[in-house]
C-alpha cells in the first residue's frame, strides 16, 4: 500500500542515448525538413564517427549514474515488505508483457499482416456508429448494440454474409502473407495447421452475438476499437 512501481528508480540512459538527447536539437536546426527517422539515422552516423575520447565522456556519465541508480534501487527495495515486493514484481511482469505485446503488434504492422476478418456486428457498427444517438462514444455504442439485438435474423443476414466474405478475404490474404514470411525466414509468424482449422464455419455468426450489458463496458470498448480499425 502506498508504493508503486512508478516510484522505482529509473535505469540510467546509455551513452548513445545521452549523445542523442544532447545533440538532437542542433541536428534538427540544421535539418529542419528531415523526418524523425532521417534525423535518428544522422545522429546514429554521427555517433559512429565520434572519436573514442568524446564517447568516453558519455560513458563516464553513464557509469556515474549507474552507481547512483544501484544505491537508489537498494534503498527502494529495502522499504518493501515481502507482500509489497511480490505485488510490485507481478505489476512489473504485466508491464513488460504489455510492452512485448505492443512491440509484436508494431512489427506485424510493419510486415503488412492482413487485418482480421470482421464480425457481422462490427460491420453493422461501422455503418451506424456515427449516426447513432448519444452524446458520448459509449452512449452511441450502447445504442448500436441495442439496435443490433433487436434486428431479426433476416435483417442481420446481409451483415453476416459480409462477415463470411471478409473471412474468405482474410484467409486468402493470410495464405499469401504467410508464404512471404516463410521466404523471409519468419516461420515463427506462420499459423500451424491446427490453428487454421480451429475456427468453425459458424464462428462468424457466433461473433455477431453481442454480450449483455451486464458483461461490462470493456467488451463494448473492444468492439468500438475494432470497428475504428
Amino acid at each position: 500500500r502506498g508504493i508503486s512501481s512508478d516510484q522505482r528508480p529509473k535505469r540510467p540512459l546509455t551513452a548513445y542515448l545521452r549523445f542523442v538527447i544532447d545533440n538532437r536539437p542542433a541536428f534538427r536546426e540544421k535539418n529542419p525538413e528531415a523526418s524523425n527517422l532521417e534525423l535518428i539515422k544522422k545522429l546514429a552516423g554521427a555517433w559512429k564517427e565520434l572519436p573514442a575520447s568524446q564517447k568516453q565522456v558519455y560513458e563516464e556519465a553513464r557509469k556515474t549514474d549507474w552507481k547512483r541508480y544501484g544505491e537508489q534501487l537498494a534503498a527502494y527495495k529495502a522499504q518493501l515488505s515481502p507482500a509489497q515486493a511480490a505485488a510490485l514484481k507481478e505489476e512489473r511482469r504485466k508491464q513488460l508483457a504489455k510492452r512485448r505485446s505492443i512491440r509484436a503488434k508494431r512489427e506485424l504492422n510493419l510486415l503488412g499482416k492482413p487485418k482480421r476478418a470482421r464480425s457481422g456486428f462490427n460491420i453493422f457498427l461501422s455503418e451506424n456508429f456515427q449516426e447513432s444517438e448519444g452524446i458520448s462514444p459509449v452512449a452511441k455504442l450502447k445504442k448500436v448494440i441495442d439496435t443490433w439485438q433487436k434486428l431479426s435474423t433476416s435483417q442481420k443476414q446481409p451483415y453476416l454474409q459480409l462477415a463470411e466474405d471478409d473471412k474468405v478475404r482474410y484467409e486468402n490474404e493470410m495464405k499469401s502473407w504467410e508464404a512471404k514470411m516463410v521466404e523471409l525466414g519468419r516461420e515463427d509468424l506462420v499459423r500451424s495447421k491446427k490453428q487454421r482449422l480451429k475456427k468453425k464455419p459458424t464462428e462468424t455468426a457466433k461473433q455477431a452475438e453481442i454480450p449483455k450489458a451486464s458483461s461490462g463496458g470493456n467488451k463494448a470498448k473492444l468492439k468500438l476499437k475494432k470497428s475504428e480499425e
